[in-house]
């Protein structure tokens, strides 16, 4: 999120409302298209508004192993976050999670992705955050993730899930720079932070009541290791 947010509790109040829409929060169909991953780990860069309610919602997903705050899509000379809140660095905050495909597909976290962890009908904001750096997009690590992400919003366009049209992007990772030492684990050890409370715990709860399975009560922290 950027600085000024943090300053107008008051504009953040009255914009969410409007942060999620009201199609989600709730279950939707899993893909069609999810191969099975022989591998024992995984990556997927994933971006979808501020990176510090994504990195919460991921690190309480079963079969995650670790999950990491940062930025995607330009060069690593601007990965900074002073330099990517200025929008002209092509960035993304984006969160790089890797996962046992034994434990949980990538196509069921394409499914928290979509449903939980932020609105993909948003284009170039999420809630009170706007710009490109906060844009809908996944990072594919492998053609295998390319083709099973552009399949399955195929797939939900197709469904109309959503009542408005999905605009996440789909492009090839390029890389990805770890963000600032300050912005991992953020809501851990900020949960009662304004912006926490209104934009990120939800995300949490919905997380817990739309997908009980998948979820795990004590988060992987990247602090920890």
């Amino acid at each position: 999120m950027k600085p000024a947010s943090l300053l107008a509790a008051a504009a953040v109040l009255a914009l969410a409302a409007s942060a999620r829409a009201d199609d989600l929060d709730t279950k939707i169909p899993a893909p069609l298209l999810d191969p099975v991953g022989t591998a024992s780990s995984e990556t997927v860069v994933l971006a979808g508004g501020c990176f510090w309610g994504q990195q919460a919602v991921f690190e309480h997903v079963k079969g995650v192993t670790k999950v990491v705050a940062g930025y995607s899509g330009g060069a690593k000379e601007t990965a900074t976050y002073p330099q990517v809140i200025t929008e002209t660095t092509g960035h993304a905050e984006a969160v790089q999670i890797t996962f046992d495909p034994r434990q949980v597909s990538f196509g069921t976290l394409l499914q928290v992705y979509f449903s939980v962890a932020h609105d993909p009908t948003q284009l170039n904001f999420q809630g009170p955050d706007e710009g490109t750096s906060y844009r809908s997009e996944i990072f594919a690590a492998s053609p295998v993730q390319e083709k099973t992400a552009r399949a399955y919003i195929a797939q939900l366009g197709a469904a109309h899930v959503f009542s408005q049209p999905i605009v996440t992007k789909v492009g090839t990772l390029k890389g990805f720079y770890a963000a600032e030492a300050y912005h991992q684990d953020y809501l851990i050890h900020n949960p009662t932070q304004p912006y926490i409370v209104i934009n990120d715990l939800p995300k949490l709860a919905a997380l817990k009541a739309v997908w009980p399975a998948l979820y795990r009560p004590d988060p992987v922290r990247l602090a920890s290791r």
